[in-house]
């Protein structure tokens, strides 16, 4: 019998879910997706093609290069974190740059882009045994997924949050900036017409403004202890 899961986790911009992920991928030896960097990716060669540097038509012409765009997430032990691969290129650091943060929604609004993008990661999960993160993966990529996590927390936490990372790297920004940016990804995601972010009945809630990683980890594995004591019952 496999045992495997598929475990999605979605929620706001900011909210810790890739942190979340990584650990649970960790201890689960689970393969570990982080769908928001491979937007990112798809962002970063936007800006490369240069379709933010003429009018809206010029989205059209870019949509042709995802046709074999490939996506490949390999574990760094050297300084343990998964770096993400786009082409054959190491993207990680690139693709949190101030530049992509800022564009990013524009992008994942776009049908072609989450169309091509949830193809890719629906093939990520076929022997299940994955950790996925991202905007809709419980609701559009893995519906039936066994177990979805909604990540939520405050303005203030989130902000600080993605302030410092992007202070990590070394980008000139004022925490007002970077608050202002996270309260326009919240209105973006959750207005858009195509797999807005949205948190459905079969999500358990995690609101970690004041809650520990260890406390999120213990809260989620009672979880899936108790999935995989059903699977087996019931088999």
């Amino acid at each position: 019998m496999n045992d495997k899961i598929i475990i999605s986790i979605d929620g706001y911009s900011s909210s810790g879910k890739s942190s979340l992920a990584k650990e649970i991928s960790k201890k689960l030896k689970y393969k570990y997706i982080d769908t928001g960097a491979m937007y990112r990716g798809v962002t970063l060669l936007a800006i490369r093609k240069g379709i933010f540097n003429s009018d809206l038509w010029n989205v059209q012409n870019f949509i042709p290069f995802l046709k074999n765009i490939n996506f490949k997430f390999i574990c760094n032990n050297k300084i343990d974190q998964t770096d993400i691969f786009l082409n054959g290129e190491n993207i990680q650091s690139e693709i949190r740059s101030l530049d992509v943060t800022k564009k990013v929604s524009f992008i994942s609004q776009i049908p072609e882009i989450r169309e091509k993008l949830t193809l890719i990661q629906k093939n990520f999960g076929e022997k299940k045994g994955i950790v996925m993160d991202g905007r809709d993966i419980g609701s559009s990529v893995f519906p039936k997924s066994e177990l979805k996590i909604f990540m939520k927390g405050s303005i203030e936490v989130r902000s600080y949050r993605r302030y410092r990372d992007l202070q990590k790297i070394g980008e000139q920004i004022s925490y007002e900036e970077v608050r202002t940016n996270i309260i326009h990804r919240d209105i973006m995601d959750t207005s858009r017409t195509i797999s807005p972010l949205k948190k459905h009945i079969d999500y358990i809630e995690i609101d970690n403004t004041f809650l520990s990683m260890e406390k999120q980890l213990n809260l989620i594995f009672q979880l899936i202890n108790k999935i995989k004591k059903n699977k087996h019952s019931i088999v």
